[in-house]
């Protein structure tokens, strides 16, 4: 039997149109805390909190994914491992509630296992009304479970020419993930590209890449490569390759 795969941007919140019509809609009133788990072995189970801010109530569903990188690719693939309890709720107005996330895996934590808990805030059927957007607030929460000896990120970097531009990749032969924000690309005195705000993880052991605007860099130089981490600032030299 084969298993959905969902890819996953980088974002941890998105919306998710079921409508297109010309209309306004209601703001996105579920909130969900921490914006991030951590977990070391021993320790299995955490919780986060959900807070409904409307006047109404509404339908909450909470499931949990492994999430894999191939190739440079992300997704999101069904998991037994790591269960949501309860797995969904109907939050009152006002009202805040506490969803356990556990690892009923009894297979030992060899490094680090990455999940995103996906938290969506459903439509009300009830509540829509005709020539208006209905839509799916999606949370995407990074949940990791370590083990206490895993291998810190040990991360090398490469440039290469593609069709539309530049793709940067990351390969982390550590155990432990790296996340990876307002990325300056450089030659000399030159800035080359600037990302602010996240870029993405590169997860423990995986490949990584994104595509990034970087037109004035030549094949066979080297440009200068400097970001914000989890474990402090970047810094590399990275090669371009290509044509």
């Amino acid at each position: 039997m084969r298993s959905t795969i969902w890819p996953v941007g980088a974002m941890t919140l998105c919306v998710l149109f079921l409508a297109l019509p010309p209309s306004t809609s209601s703001a996105a009133s579920l909130r969900v805390a921490p914006t991030t788990l951590e977990l070391v072995a021993p320790n299995s189970a955490e919780t986060i909190n959900l807070s409904n801010d409307a006047k109404h109530p509404i339908n909450v569903q909470v499931r949990v994914f492994r999430w894999i990188q191939k190739d440079g690719i992300e997704s999101l693939v069904p998991s037994s491992d790591v269960v949501a309890s309860p797995p969904a709720t109907r939050l009152a107005p006002g009202a805040a509630y506490v969803v356990r996330i556990v690892r009923i895996s009894q297979r030992p934590i060899d490094g680090e296992e990455s999940y995103r808990i996906v938290v969506d805030e459903l439509p009300d059927p009830s509540r829509q009304k005709k020539g208006t957007v209905a839509l799916i607030v999606r949370h995407l929460i990074p949940a990791f479970f370590r083990s206490p000896d895993a291998s810190t990120p040990d991360v090398s970097w490469s440039l290469k020419r593609s069709r539309a531009g530049f793709v940067l990749t990351a390969r982390n032969a550590g155990q432990a993930r790296l996340r990876i924000a307002d990325l300056t690309l450089a030659s000399g005195s030159r800035t080359l590209t600037k990302r602010n705000g996240l870029l993405g993880y590169v997860l423990g052991g995986a490949v990584m890449s994104w595509p990034v605007a970087a037109g004035a860099a030549s094949t066979g130089t080297q440009v200068t490569l400097k970001a914000d981490s989890d474990l402090g600032p970047v810094h590399a030299r990275v090669q371009v390759n290509g044509r």
